[in-house]
Formats: C-alpha cells, structure tokens, sequence
C-alpha cells in the first residue's frame, strides 16, 4: 500500500482543525502519517492536534501557507504527501481514488463541492489567463456531467491535493515569497513548464468551507492576490512580455481591480500591486517562451467552460476586450 503523509498547515481556528482531524479518521485507507504545521496560532490549535494524534511542528509566528507547507514536505516520511487546507472535509474513499488513479502523474486532486450547498462545485483544478489572473474551474457552478470529466491537468490547488514527495526535488517547493494565495499556480506553471502533468480525479471528493481563515474579498487576500498575480508575471513571463501579454494584463488586472474596488477592497488591490512593483526587479527571470502554449491553451478551456456553463461577468468582459 502507498504510503501518504498528510500535510496540514494552519493559522488559529481550532474548530476547523478538529473537525479535520476527526474526519481523516473515517479514511478507507488511512494517512501513515498526519503532520501539523501550526503557524503560531493562539487558540491552542498545536494542543488539540497532538491530542488527537497528530505530529505537530509549532511555528514562532505566521509565515505564511507556503512556508508552513514547505516545512510539512520537508519534515514528512513518506514518498507521497497530501496537502490540505484546515478548512476541508473530505469522504472517506478521497485518498484511495487518488491513489489508485493517480498511476504514473505526478500529482492528482479530486472535486471539492460547497460546504454551504453540495450541489454547487467550489472548485475542481486551476486554469490561468494571460493576463496573470486565475480561475479555479466550476467555482460556483452546479454539479454536473461537465465535473465529473478525468482528465489531465498542470495545476492544482493546495486546497486538497495529492502529490509525489519527489516533485518539489524536481521543480522546487511553494516559493514563500507569495506566502499564501497563487502559489500554486506559480507551483504548477513549474510543473508544466518541465512537463509533469497531474490528473484530475472527480470521484475522489469533498466540502471546501472556503475562506475560512480571511474571507474572500478580505483586505489581506486582495492585497496578497493584486501582489502575487504580477510575482506570476515578473517569474515566468518571457523578455518582451509586454508586446505579447501587456494588453491582456492590462484588461485583467483592471478589470480584476474593478472587482476589488467594488467589494471595498481598492485600496488593498493598489497596496498589493505597489508591492508587487516594488519587488518585481528582484523576483524576475527571464521566463520561458514556452510559457505561451500554456497559456494560451490553459485560456482556451477557461473560455470553454465559461462558454458552456455561463460566463461570469468578469470572464465575459475579458474575453471581449482581448
């Protein structure tokens, strides 16, 4: 049998975290190991995971998603981990379907459904535009023949994952420069640019809470996505980016900031994009050309499945002015 360390990073909210705990239990086959990665949180979280069994490692301070999981895969024993948020609760056959799916890909993630509402998708795999903006594909959509599709991918959410230890040899782990939000994106542009593939796995299912520890349009997820979605650009963009993406970025992050506007967020989008500005000559590389099958492949099925399940407001703008 695979033997799988689950990694579980984790900033206060206990409550979360024991129900977690305890559902990992109902595992038709059980994690060898489940590893807590507490993020110096002050509601006695690191108790309450070593009462219920789990190895704890306690950070000083929030560091953020990245650095805690980095510090889970690093610490971990066994030769494949799962990632998974405080915030999820998985069935019991989740980590079986992977397994026996996941063959020779090198990582694999099922469909979290809403914990508020089941019959609505909360998110399945990632795609990314090329203008630097994400969509997690089905977010919102009721559940469907359209969901229920295998099928390869390069990205997948740290939401719920399952991976081979040995790809963050490979390609690196979580660049903690991002702390939280999009660093997965960044992780799997990695993996697509070296060709790993993962596989999506839609029997293996869950509830996602979603939000739980800031709240989507909280200032600090706005701040930290405006920041992270240029971090994208200055990393994996090819020299003379601008010529070939600028227009769609420009539409992306306008429209995208519009939204953050809208929802009370605009300053924080503006804090994030300086942010971003101003570490963006010491993140940047000189990208991969290769980087344009990608996206523009990875932008075509957001068109897609917008185009088949309704367009979201912002997706139908973008699409129209690029």
């Amino acid at each position: 049998m695979v033997k799988v360390s689950a990694i579980i990073p984790t900033w206060n909210r206990r409550d979360l975290l024991v129900s977690l705990l305890e559902n990992l239990r109902l595992q038709t086959q059980p994690f060898a190991e489940i590893l807590v990665v507490d993020n110096g949180s002050s509601d006695g979280s690191a108790q309450a995971a070593r009462q219920r069994g789990a190895r704890v490692i306690e950070l000083a301070s929030n560091r953020g998603f990245s650095f805690a999981v980095n510090r889970g895969i690093e610490a971990s024993l066994h030769d494949w981990v799962a990632v998974l948020n405080n915030d999820v609760l998985l069935h019991p056959d989740w980590l079986v379907r992977l397994v026996d799916n996941v063959g020779e890909y090198w990582f694999a993630t099922g469909k979290l459904l809403r914990a508020s509402d089941p019959r609505k998708v909360d998110g399945t795999f990632d795609l990314l535009s090329r203008g630097a903006t994400a969509w997690r594909a089905g977010h919102g959509r009721q559940d469907g023949p359209l969901w229920t599709e295998k099928r390869t991918i390069f990205f997948a959410p740290f939401t719920a994952a399952l991976f081979r230890k040995e790809i963050f040899s490979r390609v690196g782990l979580l660049d903690e420069e991002f702390e939280s939000y999009l660093e997965d994106v960044d992780f799997g542009l990695r993996c697509a640019l070296g060709g790993y593939h993962g596989l999506y796995v839609p029997e293996a299912t869950g509830r996602h809470l979603g939000g739980a520890t800031l709240g989507e349009w909280n200032e600090e997820t706005v701040r930290r996505l405006a920041r992270n979605q240029l971090l994208l650009i200055a990393k994996h963009y090819p020299e003379g980016w601008i010529w070939q993406y600028g227009w769609a970025v420009l539409v992306a992050q306008s429209l995208w900031g519009a939204a953050a506007f809208k929802h009370g967020a605009g300053l924080a989008f503006l804090s994030g994009k300086w942010e971003a500005l101003r570490r963006f000559g010491k993140v940047r590389r000189s990208g991969s050309k290769q980087i344009r099958q990608v996206l523009v492949s990875s932008e075509e099925e957001i068109r897609r499945l917008q185009a088949e399940t309704g367009f979201d407001l912002y997706w139908k703008l973008y699409f129209r002015l690029t």
